[in-house]
């Protein structure tokens, strides 16, 4: 079995298995559980994303950028994200601290944090201009450490204040079409992992990181109960007539409805990548899970759901994203009722 990365156990005196988050930099954490259990991957998730750096900090110098960095992975705006946006803040840092400077010879990560200027934010994200995301990613990553960095007094202001991301263009992730689901659905029958994962994303309109948790001790009556990890909302989904065929088809013997080739729980990016190989397996690269979460909401607009019923599905902080899913599906209603109007008064004319 393939461990998680840092992860090092071995076999005590009395023949115990124990199992050690060890990275270097990074205090070492003993795990509960088996490795890929529910509990162990919280604990490694902590691990990984939650400590701060205590042996880098000691050997950081005061006032680099890299000292700023270890004092900020202990500061309560850090420690307040969650933790999947620790993980993403402080790889973009660190990797950040390691790069090379202008001159060739030096790690950002050595300059000092007072001598950062507007201008130099906005080189830094020129010289990513190709790669968009990754600049406004670091524009908001150096914003707070700048922040963090006028908290503590190290600075008198923020440098990043008046630096404008690079718009975006895009259409974001595509949404599954009718022929698209139609498609998946002949290639994988009621009683695969693949139709499984397929009916939960579908059925439910919810994130992977949701699907991959669920199980039978989510199902209360009609219902599938969901925590979002990412808003913390508390859903009480309805499980429509497919979604409940196929779950009475699938064994109870396991803690959450879809399972690895070990039978372990998945974690959420290793249930993206499988399953977007299973997309490209059945001629559909263009499609993903998270394009089921667009689907589901996309039907629900087609039926003529509001904003806020659809919400009450798909667990949307913000109504933005929902809206346009209505105003989609409303003006393809309208444009139907027009066409047929002006059918009829030909017709009649």
């Amino acid at each position: 079995m393939k461990l998680p990365r840092y992860i090092h156990g071995f076999t005590d005196m009395r023949g115990k298995a124990r199992w050690y988050f060890r990275r270097r930099g990074f205090k070492k954490v003993p795990l509960p559980g088996l490795p890929w259990s529910p509990e162990f991957m919280a604990a490694y998730e902590r691990a990984l994303a939650g400590q701060p750096i205590e042996i880098g900090s000691r050997r950081s110098k005061p006032g680099t950028m890299r000292a700023l960095a270890v004092s900020y992975y202990a500061s309560i705006a850090f420690r307040s994200l969650r933790l999947s946006s620790q993980k993403v803040y402080r790889a973009l840092i660190d990797r950040f601290c390691r790069d090379i400077g202008a001159n060739g010879l030096v790690e950002y990560g050595e300059l000092p944090a007072a001598t950062m200027r507007r201008e130099h934010i906005v080189k830094l994200m020129a010289a990513r201009a190709d790669k968009p995301d990754s600049a406004n990613g670091l524009r908001k990553v150096l914003r707070a450490l700048m922040q963090h960095a006028v908290e503590t007094g190290i600075r008198q202001d923020d440098p990043t204040r008046d630096v404008k991301a690079i718009r975006v263009k895009s259409t974001g992730i595509h949404s599954w079409s009718e022929d698209e689901i139609a498609q998946f659905e002949a290639k994988y029958p009621v009683g695969t992992k693949e139709r499984l994962a397929f009916a939960l994303l579908l059925g439910t309109g919810q994130r992977v990181s949701d699907i991959v948790a669920m199980g039978r001790q989510h199902v209360r009556g009609d219902y599938i109960h969901v925590r979002q990890v990412k808003t913390g909302a508390e859903l009480d989904i309805p499980i429509v007539p497919e979604l409940a065929t196929i779950l009475a088809e699938t064994p109870a013997n396991n803690l959450t409805f879809i399972t690895t080739q070990f039978g372990k729980p998945f974690t959420a990016n290793w249930f993206s990548d499988w399953f977007c190989g299973v997309c490209k397996q059945t001629g559909l690269p263009q499609c993903s899970a998270h394009g089921l979460r667009k689907a589901a909401a996309r039907r629900l607009a087609e039926a003529s759901c509001t904003a806020h019923e659809i919400a009450a599905i798909t667990g949307h902080a913000s109504l933005r994203e929902v809206t346009r899913y209505t105003k989609a599906a409303d003006q393809r209603r309208l444009a139907t009722a027009a066409i047929k109007k002006a059918k009829t008064r030909t017709s009649s004319g």
